[in-house]
């Protein structure tokens, strides 16, 4: 049982290769009785996400056709490791493999790309997030991808949290009209985290928040993301928010990549989002081998 989800995107991406004629090019060369086993083999270092995308793709085309997955999503992979074995007609699996390819290929450079940033932070307690820089039309399948390679998702869309950023500061007057309006309209089910690019905004936050609990009401923030701030800034934003009388999450972003990511990590983070992971991702390269 496939989500509705995964199957609009199945049938989406059939439709734009299929079109109204279909295969055009295996319905006039390969016999219609033709039947053999094919193997989908990884050529390259990576994490598998995505079988379940792939196994739509195929039983789309075809239900008949066995899809047996040698490796589940999660798994690392290395040069002409065995993925899944595929038995029926042939037809079939040559009509389904670009589609079938692409989706497993995309979501397996996604993981690939989030295990390498889980592995530089290791030993930290910081985790690696995702952001809603997201291919349209298939965010569920590639926060999934996300978790596949050992990283933690963000909000899902604009609906489920609510993040402040600079935009927001500026088009509502100002960080203390907007988080006294937060304070009025805000629910306690409802987290929000508040984007701020120095320590001065930083303080102002932590100071709103510890009135409120001084005088005995709930906390605004529940988290704080320090954008596109140095190091030794980060460390030092971290040291303040620890000394909030109320937990927060001390979230870090902007412009993050191998290079930086540990320092960062080092410097005391909780979260580190990073647009990377899905928004500029190479596509893992699969090969599929058909034998009648």
């Amino acid at each position: 049982m496939i989500s509705p989800e995964l199957e609009r995107v199945v049938r989406t991406a059939l439709a734009e290769d299929l079109g109204l004629g279909g295969d055009l090019t295996t319905r006039l060369t390969v016999p219609g009785d033709a039947a053999g086993t094919a193997y989908i083999v990884s050529r390259e270092e990576g994490v598998l996400s995505g079988p379940a995308a792939a196994t739509a793709t195929f039983a789309a085309v075809d239900p008949s056709l066995r899809v047996d997955w040698a490796k589940q999503p999660g798994d690392k992979l290395a040069p002409a490791d065995l993925v899944a074995t595929l038995t029926g007609s042939a037809r079939s699996v040559l009509t389904a493999e670009r589609t079938a390819l692409n989706l497993l290929g995309h979501l397996t450079g996604i993981a690939s790309r989030t295990s390498v940033f889980v592995d530089l932070v290791e030993g930290t307690k910081a985790r690696i997030v995702d952001t809603r820089k997201t291919t349209p039309g298939l965010r569920e399948l590639e926060k999934q991808a996300v978790l596949d390679g050992g990283g933690t998702n963000h909000r899902f869309g604009l609906y489920d949290a609510v993040l402040v950023k600079d935009n927001h500061i500026g088009l509502g007057g100002g960080l203390l009209p907007v988080l006294e309006r937060l304070a009025a309209a805000g629910s306690h089910l409802v987290r929000v985290e508040i984007e701020v690019d120095t320590i001065e905004q930083l303080d102002t936050v932590l100071a709103f928040d510890a009135e409120r609990i001084a005088d005995g009401r709930p906390p605004v923030v529940h988290a704080v993301l320090l954008d596109n701030m140095e190091a030794w800034q980060v460390a030092m934003g971290v040291a303040h928010i620890r000394r909030h009388p109320a937990p927060l999450v001390a979230e870090v972003s902007g412009g993050v990549d191998e290079e930086t990511v540990q320092e960062l990590a080092r410097a005391g983070a909780d979260a580190i989002s990073v647009g990377a992971l899905t928004h500029s991702v190479r596509c893992h390269d699969f090969g599929l081998d058909l034998h009648s």
